[in-house]
């Protein structure tokens, strides 16, 4: 074990080639651009699942759409608030094109379907699922390319050992570090990979989950419509 030292990897990285020490500066990099869309996007969850919470809360307690509306004003923006201010929007577009009678909106809708309003809140919808889903596909692609780009390093590293057993005189001492420098390569880019998968896949259920939810609660304001109407021409 005497005159056996470990080998100390950030001086292995040091004495890198021109190469490999551009192939591991990739790979930090492509590792801090992730590690700064995973902090980005666990923030921008959290808080859309806050504003939608507030916002169901004042959807279930509101005795008009209208209360809603003036009252979500002041609430931070949330999917389901861009989905009601959608579905309100044309719901007024609606009532004002058969002259503010809700009689003939009602015939309209029973005649024609809610087509107008799911087509808004559908196209409410898609922009919503943009947003959640910017910056994923980087994350992706971070934790797709960054094996291959250390796996480049490992080869290259690699290349460089055997260039120089192939001099005559090498020694398991002397070739050690260039094969230690090219599995840093390796592991770097594991390093780097690993997270942006795994934050994907979790982000990716997030906005699954969410579109589920926003599918309920256009369903349920559709419904609320309906019962509005009910009621309001039965006076």
């Amino acid at each position: 074990m005497n005159g056996h030292q470990g080998l100390d990897i950030f001086q292995i990285m040091l004495e890198a080639s021109i190469v490999v020490k551009l192939d591991l500066l990739l790979l930090i990099l492509a590792s801090v651009v992730s590690w700064g869309i995973i902090f980005k996007k666990t923030s921008f969850f959290k808080t859309l699942n806050q504003a939608n919470v507030d916002f169901m809360n004042l959807f279930n307690n509101s005795s008009s759409l209208k209360e809603i509306h003036d009252h979500s004003r002041s609430m931070a923006m949330s999917p389901y608030r861009r989905l009601f201010e959608a579905g309100y929007e044309e719901f007024n577009k609606m009532r004002d094109a058969n002259d503010g009678d809700l009689i003939k909106l009602k015939d309209h809708f029973k005649d024609f379907g809610m087509v107008s309003l799911e087509r808004s809140l559908n196209a409410s919808m898609v922009k919503v699922e943009e947003d959640m889903g910017d910056s994923l596909t980087t994350l992706a692609s971070i934790g797709s390319i960054t094996p291959f780009v250390g796996l480049f390093g490992t080869v290259w590293g690699i290349i460089d050992s055997f260039a120089s057993l192939s001099k005559g005189g090498a020694t398991i001492e002397t070739v050690a570090p260039g094969i230690a420098e090219a599995l840093v390569a390796t592991a770097i880019g594991l390093v780097a990979a690993i997270p942006a998968v795994w934050f994907y896949n979790k982000f990716s259920s997030r906005k699954a989950k969410m579109r589920e939810s926003l599918v309920s609660f256009g369903e349920h304001f559709i419904n609320e419509v309906e019962r509005i109407i009910a009621k309001k021409t039965k006076e």
